[in-house]
């Protein structure tokens, strides 16, 4: 695998779940590779499963809601490397599980902030030096709640959707300038978060934890959940040379949950 020989990519979120497994894939697929989240643990014990496999990685502390980290973390990347040719927008909090009116406006504001305004601070700081080479491809990962709406999910709901028109938006203003914006949006991904969230939404609803994962496989024409590296796979092709031609597009990784 050399699909990304020489390109450096930041991966935002990349400590652990989908994130940490598009850094390996990306890394196995020859790039250099920067992490950057706000847990350190898993941020420094991905890094060193990456320098194990001979990838070259750091990972830089960043919460991607501040402007001044994300701009760090451009600046330490562009130090560590010499440039930035991938943005993978992971970084993001499931936020609350309640209705509306049992929502308090900071509920509300730190989803929006991490998942929406993140994605677009990270772009931004990333956009000048992409621009200066003439070339780029940034990545954002939105969900299956970014499809349809999500029953007391509102603020994840409402930045997933967004995530997708910033997607088009960024693929709009920067296609001349050679720089590629696409978007995943994966469904229920088998794993510890999946399990954490069907819990709350049982919970929420008070209905057996058994009734909600059932409802959730239901849906999926393949009865299951994707899994991390079944994401990072399709995140490799976005970014690399056989998807070329593409830019705007959000491709669905959820094992036909959703068919559209």
């Amino acid at each position: 695998m050399d699909e990304l020989k020489s390109k450096v990519a930041i991966i935002t979120g990349g400590g652990f779940g989908i994130g940490k497994q598009v850094a390996l894939v990306y890394g196995k697929a020859g790039a250099k590779v920067a992490i950057a989240a706000r847990t350190i643990g898993p941020m420094e014990e991905t890094v060193q499963e990456l320098k194990r496999a001979g990838v070259q990685a750091i990972y830089i502390p960043t919460d991607v809601s501040k402007e001044a980290d994300c701009a760090r973390m451009a600046a330490e990347t562009a130090k560590a490397f010499g440039r930035i040719d991938i943005l993978v927008n992971n970084a993001g909090i499931a936020g609350p599980t309640k209705r509306m009116t049992d929502m308090s406006l900071a509920e509300w504001q730190e989803t929006i902030d991490i998942d929406l305004t993140g994605t677009w601070l990270a772009a931004r700081a990333v956009l000048p030096i992409m621009d200066r080479q003439g070339s780029g491809d940034i990545l954002n990962i939105s969900s299956g709640a970014g499809r349809r709406g999500y029953p007391l999910r509102s603020p994840y709901a409402a930045a997933k959707w967004a995530m997708i028109g910033l997607t088009q938006t960024i693929a709009g203003e920067w296609g001349a300038r050679n720089i590629r914006c696409n978007c995943i949006c994966p469904g229920a991904i088998a794993g510890d978060r999946i399990e954490r969230v069907m819990q709350a939404r049982a919970e929420a609803m008070k209905v057996p934890y058994e009734q909600v994962r059932g409802a959730m496989l239901s849906q999926a024409a393949m009865r299951r959940m994707a899994t991390e590296e079944e994401v990072a796979r399709v995140a490799l092709f976005l970014v690399s040379a056989l998807a070329a031609g593409m830019t705007g597009q959000t491709l669905n990784v959820d094992c036909g949950s959703i068919m559209n």
